[in-house]
């Protein structure tokens, strides 16, 4: 089996390069011939299209890319297969999609999006994203580098540190997570709050938003954004660096820092909604906010970005839910919980730990492709 993996190559530190990069990580480990180019690169691909000869192109985004990841490999006369996650409504492509012998999804309820939206049901296979659970592991807190990330944070030893990572950190549940921790108050032990956020300018924008509610709650002071760029070799310091992962998402396709904190060793406070119900298992790996609310949209405009003119409005026959929030009494009630008793931190992240090296595993998924590509499209 030969494929031709596209995906945001060479791979930086977001989500779908380093899905793609984890995959073709894994592919290789397990002896799948596998070459990688970026999605975008049109000449590149017909280069590899002529002489590497794949059974597939396996392409990695959402489905506003149908034209790099199916459209430009068919012309070309090879099968394309996309991974895709969602982003709330699929608004183009249909036919496209629904010509494909099959379609990858990252979770079931990116699944339910696709099929919601008109992709036949019969079409779609869930792959989880890889993890990789050799980089994210269980460290110990008095590990140099873990010690170094928390005082460069300028975290103390008894300090409980609760993250979340984003691109920006309202969209993971900061917001929330922010009016929990003002309501335990007191109760709770000394901690901080760091938000890992992306460099950009919308998110500069949504950072003061979120300080400004961080110090009309009273809680600015333990509240730590950091908005700088870093790599994949940081990471996994920064997650065994925290006590408890806090991310209960507004919209989220899989949750990839919340499967790798798990990894860690970490407790993980997420949504009991969307693609948690596939990665987390409440009151066993993670504690699961109940959604308080259904953010509902009854019309979007899109542009070019997803095959429209710009400015394109679409009306919704239905109105469509665009985000959740997280009970904020549920994550004060679980951030509590957690942050007063050690010994269930440490119960729920050896668990999460063990659930992500069986599930989530990198070289887990390449297989589990093998097999879906082998069963589905007959390659060997």
């Amino acid at each position: 089996m030969k494929i031709l993996l596209l995906y945001d190559y060479p791979a930086g530190p977001g989500g779908l390069a380093t899905q793609g990069d984890l995959l073709y990580k894994g592919l290789c480990e397990i002896g799948v011939e596998v070459q990688p180019v970026n999605y975008q690169a049109a000449k590149e691909k017909e280069w590899y299209y002529r002489w590497f000869k794949p059974d597939v192109a396996v392409g990695i985004g959402y489905w506003g890319h149908v034209p790099h990841l199916i459209m430009h490999p068919q012309l070309n006369r090879i099968p394309a297969v996309p991974w895709l996650v969602a982003d709330g409504y699929i608004a183009n492509y249909l036919e496209v999609l629904n010509a494909l012998p099959l379609i990858l999804v990252t979770s079931s309820w990116v699944k339910e999006v696709y099929e919601r939206d008109g992709v036949r049901a019969d079409l779609i296979e869930v792959l989880p994203v890889g993890c990789d659970t050799d980089a994210f592991i269980p460290r110990d807190p008095d590990d140099p580098l873990v010690r170094a990330v928390r005082e460069t944070l300028g975290i103390k030893p008894d300090e409980v540190m609760v993250l979340t990572v984003g691109g920006d950190a309202a969209s993971k549940g900061a917001q929330e997570v922010m009016q929990g921790l003002a309501m335990i108050g007191p109760q709770a032990p000394p901690w901080k709050y760091v938000c890992k956020v992306w460099p950009q300018a919308r998110t500069m924008r949504q950072n003061l938003v979120d300080l400004q509610m961080a110090t009309h709650l009273g809680i600015d002071k333990n509240v730590i954004y950091t908005a700088n760029m870093m790599s994949r070799n940081f990471m996994p310091y920064l997650t065994a660096a925290c006590d408890i992962y806090a991310a209960p998402s507004r919209l989220e396709g899989f949750g990839m820092p919340q499967v790798e904190a798990g990894a860690c060793g970490k407790p993980v406070l997420a949504i009991r909604a969307m693609a948690f119900l596939d990665t987390m298992v409440h009151r066993q790996t993670a504690l699961l906010a109940r959604p308080a609310r259904e953010i509902r949209i009854s019309e979007t405009v899109l542009g070019p970005e997803s095959g429209y003119e710009q400015g394109h409005r679409i009306v919704f026959d239905t109105p469509r839910i665009a985000e959740y929030r997280a009970n904020v009494n549920d994550v004060a009630e679980y951030l509590l919980e957690l942050m007063q008793d050690p010994d269930l931190r440490r119960r729920m992240g050896a668990a999460g730990r063990a659930r992500a090296v069986e599930l989530f595993d990198y070289r887990v998924v390449a297989r589990r492709l093998v097999q879906i590509l082998s069963t589905r499209l007959g390659l060997s």
